[in-house]
């Protein structure tokens, strides 16, 4: 216990004063913390196998991996936030368009090369593998998204819109990935499972937007029986943490695996309170105080999650550079298109797109189960080269965008102890 205690306490010193120094290269303080947790995971410092000086193995990283999971659920939570009723009534149509439209496109696009490719060089990837990279590559990772926007304190239509389509995200790429893993399946057994394809993928969804709903609705009635600040605080937690835990539990009923997704079900209670509590801006920013640390750690994990190995496996970066490449192009032109059908600003078709590359959890579990198939280990390794990229890449093309887009402001002009200038208010048509 001693050992993980000071270990953790180097992954928080360390990402924190790595922050300081990137901060002068004019990178977002979630690429030090990625970083620092590469420093000190299994294929750098930790390797040394020093006591407490890093992550030894990469069983160790997932050991702690309940961190991972909390701070993931209190991030979605945060995004709940966002669905507000009076954004939904102006952004509604055009949220649903856009994050459906772009998760689908690009799984279209990455699907074509992949399947290429397999046509070419059939001893490089086979069938059933590139339809199921295909699918993957929809997903999109919220989390480094909403750090970039906290530490800059972005604001404005293309930030809302984007918080808003990454959340959805999580829903439309189940959806996608149990379709497209389904056909896989079904090419490597010559039998199509109904059952997997469409029934436990909506049943999931289904099944987590109510979870969240009752859970943000039963944290808004006992949130009324306490007036103090802290208390109210540590209600909030405490819901949380029991969102978060029951979001894990897998059942099975009549043959049907049945389970809930932890975004999907803490963003929905996320939600459901912020749209019925008269209080919860007040309670949503201590909590996001709260919580800061607990979100460094959590990067510096995923950094030490990210496996170099694959860097030594030239059919694995020859794929993972054409599934990149391509997953890249879907997603910018998933996004200019589905902007310009819905009526956006031209601010938010040139630069939606690139701020939604980051892609990390979501799509690692996807390839986790995608492990089965017989290829299934190119299928882990493409994505984990992929994360390895996004992951250190994402955040500062995130930042620049948001720049670019005049929602952030240049640092130097802003400060922690302060909020930016508001931004004038503007429709997202305009």
């Amino acid at each position: 216990m001693e050992q993980t205690l000071i270990c953790l306490s180097v992954a928080l010193v360390g990402g924190l004063l790595l922050s300081r120094l990137v901060k002068k290269l004019g990178l977002p303080a979630v690429t030090a913390y990625l970083v620092a947790g590469l420093l000190l995971g299994p294929f750098c410092i930790g390797a040394l196998g020093i006591p407490g000086l890093g992550f030894n193995t990469a069983a160790q990283v997932s050991g702690l991996n309940i961190i991972s999971q909390v701070a993931l659920g209190f991030i979605a939570f945060a995004i709940g936030d966002e669905f507000r009723l009076e954004q939904l009534r102006s952004m509604g149509r055009r949220v649903i368009v856009v994050g459906i439209f772009q998760a689908v496109a690009t799984t279209i696009v990455v699907d074509l090369a992949l399947i290429a490719l397999h046509f070419i060089r059939p001893d490089f990837i086979s069938l059933p593998s590139a339809v199921t990279l295909g699918a993957i590559a929809a997903a999109t990772a919220p989390a480094a998204t909403l750090m970039v926007v906290r530490q800059y304190k972005a604001d404005g239509p293309l930030t809302h819109l984007l918080l808003m389509v990454v959340a959805i995200d999580d829903a439309v790429g189940l959806v996608l990935f149990a379709a497209s893993f389904g056909v896989a399946s079904a090419m490597e057994s010559g039998a199509v499972n109904v059952i997997s394809v469409l029934v436990e993928p909506m049943a999931e969804i289904l099944l987590s937007l109510l979870l969240g709903a009752l859970s943000g609705f039963l944290l808004y009635r006992v949130e009324k029986y306490f007036h103090s600040r802290s208390k109210r605080l540590s209600i909030s937690l405490g819901f949380v943490l029991l969102t978060a835990g029951l979001s894990m539990l897998k059942f099975e009923v009549g043959g049907v695996h049945l389970g809930f997704s932890l975004l999907l079900t803490c963003m929905m209670a996320g939600t459901v309170f912020c749209n019925i509590s008269d209080f919860s801006e007040e309670l949503m920013s201590r909590i996001d105080r709260w919580t800061a640390p607990l979100n460094v750690l959590f990067f510096v994990l995923s950094g030490a999650e990210l496996d170099l190995g694959v860097l030594s496996q030239p059919l694995v970066l020859l794929v993972g550079v054409v599934y990149i490449l391509f997953r890249s192009l879907g997603k910018y032109s998933g996004s200019y298109l589905s902007c310009t059908m819905t009526g956006c600003s031209d601010n938010i078709k040139k630069h939606l797109g690139i701020t939604l590359l980051p892609q990390a959890g979501v799509s690692l579990g996807m390839a986790l189960t995608a492990q089965t198939l017989s290829d299934g280990s190119m299928v882990r390794n493409v994505v984990l080269f992929s994360v390895l990229v996004y992951e250190l890449v994402g955040p500062a093309l995130t930042k620049r965008s948001l720049m670019a887009a005049g929602e952030i402001h240049p640092e130097g002009k802003t400060s922690a102890r302060t909020s930016n200038p508001p931004v004038k208010p503007v429709e997202l048509g305009q």
